[in-house]
């Protein structure tokens, strides 16, 4: 699928049949697609300064997010990995086509598609407001609505961090990200930024790739903050539990339509590489890659306010499917109700639309995401934890393979828990 991406569509060649995706503006015609008219005008309205390759970043992460919406699986010859071939106007063509290869490997492995990128002039720079402003944060923490971002939030303050933090406003979702930025530390400063994407037609609903545009709005606001301005470093966190970090596939069979890779230390890893040579001083980091989310539950600074706040938080990766009601039986769902056992002493009132995973039928016990994790302890238990683990850790790009190895066993105990205790066999 071919797609070509800028704010100003007379800067392409009209002579073929590219889906013409219009970037920070409307699309002004039923055959193109567009994304990120709402974030430029709320960067402008706070009056914020990112640097001008993070409005690049920004203007490639909108290009390849509608493009994910864009192409549709189940029309590809296998009936998930896509190619994909997208013509993005930036600011620094030159650049970009310097990181090509390392952007469209970057994609390739949170996708599991294949992406050819080429960059041309025209990008979006706007000029700076005449009244600048420089928040004096000295962080940016993403902050999704899900419980990991809000322990992650809680966690800084208490170490007396002063985060920016960042939300991509999901439906569902936006009032509580409000709501948490404001119960911590006596109010964050807040930025909610949507991506809009739209294409024509039917849109995919897999969704791989909305974590590039995530963290492409910390960089917008991490080159934004008056510590950077100075030329300062800026820690951006993407707070994640290793266990999910690492999502090992469960069974054969979830290699790439089931097993996401949002905070797998590669992907983080190739992202640092890019802001490096793009010289943005940003530091990727997750403080959780080692730690299992019972453990970061039982570890948090705050206990007091994530014991009212952590129920309200989201997890299910199914949660606007189910009319904004976590499911109780996906992947996320298991591992969360399993953190919520072993954080001991605080009841799980989420209120799950299944809670009996042990009941025998298709919409429980035998439910897939079910059916696969018990799969995956049964093995772990008959042929040893590395035999199940196979090369999930051997990423030349992992370097503390040891520390999530022995992780990733606490996280399948706390799994092991929740399943005993709902009788899943």
């Amino acid at each position: 699928m071919r797609l070509v991406c800028g704010p100003d569509m007379g800067a392409f060649s009209q002579a073929d049949d590219a889906l013409r995706v219009v970037l920070y503006g409307q699309a002004g015609s039923a055959e193109r697609g567009s994304a990120g008219d709402a974030v430029k005008s709320e960067i402008q309205r706070r009056h914020l300064v990112p640097a001008a390759r993070a409005w690049d970043l920004l203007s490639i992460a909108l290009s390849v997010v509608t493009a994910d919406f864009a192409g549709l699986r189940d029309h590809s010859p296998d009936g998930w990995t896509r190619e994909f071939e997208i013509d993005i106007a930036v600011a620094d063509p030159a650049f970009w086509t310097s990181q090509a290869t390392a952007l469209s490997e970057a994609l390739g492995f949170l996708t599991t598609d294949r992406w050819m990128l080429r960059f041309q002039e025209s990008g979006l720079l706007p000029a700076p407001p005449r009244n600048p402003v420089y928040p004096a944060e000295d962080c940016v923490a993403l902050l999704s609505g899900g419980l990991d971002s809000l322990i992650g939030a809680i966690d800084l303050v208490a170490a007396g961090r002063k985060p920016f933090v960042v939300s991509q406003t999901v439906r569902g979702d936006a009032d509580k990200q409000v709501d948490f930025a404001s119960r911590i530390g006596g109010g964050l400063n807040h930025l909610q930024l949507n991506h809009n994407a739209h294409s024509p037609g039917i849109q995919e609903s897999s969704q791989r790739a909305r974590s590039l545009v995530f963290i492409a709005f910390g960089v917008a606001a991490a080159t934004s903050l008056q510590r950077h301005h100075q030329g300062h470093s800026v820690p951006l966190y993407v707070c994640e539990n290793g266990f999910i970090a690492i999502n090992p596939p469960l069974t054969g069979g979830r290699l790439g339509s089931l097993s996401t890779r949002t905070a797998h230390p590669e992907y983080l890893t190739r992202l640092q590489h890019i802001l490096d040579a793009a010289d943005l001083r940003i530091r990727i980091e997750n403080p959780y890659a080692a730690k299992t989310k019972g453990e970061m539950l039982r570890g948090c600074a705050d206990q007091d306010l994530l014991k009212a706040e952590a129920v309200r938080s989201t997890s299910c990766g199914r949660f606007q499917r189910f009319n904004y009601h976590q499911c109780g039986r996906c992947v996320p769902c298991q591992v969360r109700r399993a953190a919520f056992m072993v954080w001991g002493g605080v009841p799980d009132t989420t209120g799950y639309v299944y809670e009996a995973l042990g009941k025998n039928d298709d919409d429980h016990a035998g439910f897939d995401d079910v059916r696969s994790v018990a799969m995956a302890l049964a093995a772990a238990a008959a042929d040893g934890l590395d035999a199940w683990l196979g090369n999930s850790l051997g990423s030349p790009m992992i370097s503390d393979r040891a520390a999530l190895r022995a992780m990733v066993e606490r996280g399948l105990a706390e799994l092991a828990c929740l399943h005993q205790a709902c009788a899943v066999t």
